[in-house]
């Protein structure tokens, strides 16, 4: 059997200062994304992690020293509006490093206190019907991200390249987000390990070339 991997991602939480809540979903993707474009001398951790079938991402937040000293591990910072989030190589899911392990999970509570700015594709659709922590839907949107990842072809993905690879993260209404499940496009189906039920359809990747990509549900 396989040994388990898990992609640490640690979110920059300062007091007086916390990320808005889309910044925060959008640079998790990113990050994620940064990645696997460009796993670097990463390469061997990332097939680890990939190769179980499993992309299970573990969300964490720092402040002050705790995030000086994420940011002294092997690791890649995004930085996105008011979001600053870090990816991690893959790690075994029992042997952390200990500056990453001893960092909270809970208390990823953020909130948009303005508007969006208008969302270009790919769009990374939340489900309306789920309540998610911030980090929970962090983790979420990073997998509708390299589902969406997966599912480009290399023209695609280079284009999406020149692009910065950015991604919008918005959540879609409630009749419309039913649509897209059925619409051959990536769909994230939560593995039910925190928060909300196993199988459930958490985040829907939308960009044009996406459609009909993937079995239909």
């Amino acid at each position: 059997m396989s040994q388990l991997y898990v992609l640490p991602l640690v979110v920059r939480i300062e007091r007086a200062t916390p990320p808005e809540r889309t910044d925060a979903l959008e640079a998790a993707a990113m990050a994620v994304l940064s990645l696997l474009d460009d796993p670097g001398e990463w390469a061997a951790e990332l097939h680890a992690w990939q190769s179980t079938g499993k992309i299970r991402k573990v969300v964490r937040r720092a402040r002050g020293a705790e995030w000086r000293r994420a940011i002294a591990l092997p690791g890649r910072t995004v930085e996105h509006r008011t979001a600053e989030v870090r990816v991690h190589p893959p790690v075994p899911l029992d042997d952390w490093p200990r500056d990453l392990a001893r960092l909270q999970v809970g208390g990823t509570e953020l909130a948009d206190t303005a508007e969006p700015p208008p969302a270009e594709p790919p769009i990374l659709w939340a489900n309306p019907d789920l309540d998610m922590s911030a980090g929970k839907a962090m983790a979420q949107a990073g997998h509708a991200a390299q589902l969406a990842w997966w599912a480009s072809d290399p023209a695609e993905r280079a284009a999406w390249r020149a692009g910065g690879l950015a991604v919008s993260v918005r959540t879609a209404a409630r009749e419309d987000f039913q649509a897209k499940v059925a619409a051959g496009l990536p769909v994230v189906r939560d593995a039910g390990f925190t928060e909300i039920e196993p199988g459930s359809c958490t985040f829907v990747a939308d960009a044009p070339w996406l459609y009909g990509r993937v079995a239909r549900s």
